[in-house]
């Protein structure tokens, strides 16, 4: 592994289980085992390197999600595999991460802004509109409605004003949020589709 991808694999590790703000440049060289020279030479601040983090993150993550589209077999799957997911993205993720990235580097807010608007929403039309097709999914509803509803339930789960993070556990909610968004879609036939195939996982 290169120096550079070394040092961005040890920050998103870092960052993602403590916060941005409190990973100090001494820790990260510690944690990459470079010195901490080396981690200037390569990033001119901290501020490159948390935007060279967060940004390959957000690609990683949609590169992600189009293969959990390409490798499930239909829209249920789809569901099942996003939920999956978000329980593994969340599990060891610190609460107050996009918190701060919104607060302290406002350029990479704009970078997940645009993940939502040029990719998030669009993968949800397009699955909400493929299930009606389908019968899954209740025919009435406006999909691009119901995409930006979902949107917005995601990044509020962040928002520590509505969601203390003391008191709500970020993986429950946003699972909660999840089932909540999945069973206001089905149809009848696509919730007895989709609870066997939950059932079928668990046993």
């Amino acid at each position: 592994m290169e120096t550079r991808e070394k040092i961005i694999a040890t920050a998103k590790l870092l960052f993602l289980g403590y916060g941005v703000k409190s990973v100090t440049m001494d820790e990260l060289a510690r944690e990459a085992g470079v010195s901490k020279k080396t981690i200037y030479q390569t990033f001119k601040d901290k501020d490159e390197l948390v935007f060279e983090t967060f940004t390959q993150a957000l690609s990683n993550d949609a590169c992600h999600l189009e293969t959990l589209e390409n490798d499930t077999d239909g829209v249920i799957e789809q569901l099942i595999a996003i939920s999956r997911f978000i329980r593994e993205r969340f599990s060891n993720m610190h609460p107050m991460l996009l918190n701060e990235i919104k607060r302290y580097y406002p350029k990479c807010y704009v970078e997940f802004e645009n993940f939502k608007k040029e990719y998030a929403w669009k993968s949800i039309v397009d699955l909400l509109d493929k299930g009606k097709e389908l019968g899954y999914f209740r025919p009435e509803i406006n999909s691009e409605i119901i995409a930006q509803l979902r949107i917005e339930e995601f990044s509020m789960m962040f928002d520590p004003t509505r969601f203390n993070p003391s008191k709500f556990n970020i993986v429950e909610s946003q699972l909660q949020i999840f089932e909540h968004f999945v069973y206001g879609v089905l149809t009848d036939k696509g919730k007895k589709i989709y609870e066997e195939k939950i059932s079928h996982q668990s046993e």
